[in-house]
């Protein structure tokens, strides 16, 4: 698969709680259908767009040894796909949290259990993972997502505003219209034409950045976050 495509359509539905996404396009391996709400979505991305995909190889294990996952433990958040080689794509999410794993040798379709083995390496690409394992260790262990292991991101806000401009300009907004979607039509009648810092410098920003993550800036998202950590 090469950066910016997609794999192929998966080959095999895979059985409940686990289930194959449909093809669709951007940085993505498999995604969910664009009708689909936010929270439903179980999107996996590309392992280069996403630094904190953790590599592992799963091997069919003892249900009853400690050092094995039971696959019942994790299958409310569990989804999975398999590119055109048949290797399995993981995603582990309850819709506002995630994790990624790409299985690079066995499976974990169809197994009751597995030992999972984690491939690091460098000191960057390793770094960058440290984290999601604890998040993936946490979310066995206790059959929760860890909140103390997904700190509130502080682009959220700016990226929603952003979503929304994209949809008002789609719509046929004009950028006064926008403003006052966002910050209300007193304070724009106020400050709109103001000489520094006005609103209307800022919804063209806002614009503009919606423009930018239009065309591909959406696929940095999660570099950027591994970046800032």
């Amino acid at each position: 698969m090469s950066p910016g495509t997609c794999a192929p359509v998966p080959r095999r539905a895979v059985p409940s709680p686990l289930r194959a996404s449909i093809r669709f396009s951007g940085g993505c391996t498999f995604a969910e259908h664009p009708d689909r709400a936010a929270p439903a979505a179980r999107i996996i991305w590309h392992a280069d767009f996403d630094p904190g995909t953790i590599a592992v190889s799963a091997m069919p294990a003892d249900p009853s040894h400690p050092d094995s996952l039971r696959l019942e433990r994790i299958a409310p958040w569990l989804s999975i796909a398999a590119d055109e080689a048949g290797r399995e794509h993981v995603v582990l999410s309850d819709g506002w949290h995630h994790i990624r794993l790409d299985i690079e040798e066995g499976r974990l379709t169809g197994e009751e259990a597995v030992l999972l083995h984690y491939r690091l390496r460098g000191l960057v690409s390793a770094e960058d993972r440290l984290l999601p394992l604890r998040r993936l260790l946490a979310l066995c262990r206790n059959r929760r997502f860890a909140r103390s292991l997904f700190p509130p991101d502080p682009r959220i806000d700016r990226g929603i505003d952003m979503l929304r401009v994209h949809d008002a300009v789609a719509d046929g907004a004009s950028q006064r219209e926008i403003g006052e979607a966002l910050f209300g039509k007193d304070r724009v009648r106020r400050h709109w034409s103001a000489d520094s810092e006005s609103l209307r410098s800022r919804v063209r920003r806002l614009v503009r950045e919606a423009r930018d993550m239009k065309r591909g800036g959406y696929r940095q998202l999660m570099q950027r976050e591994h970046r800032g950590r």
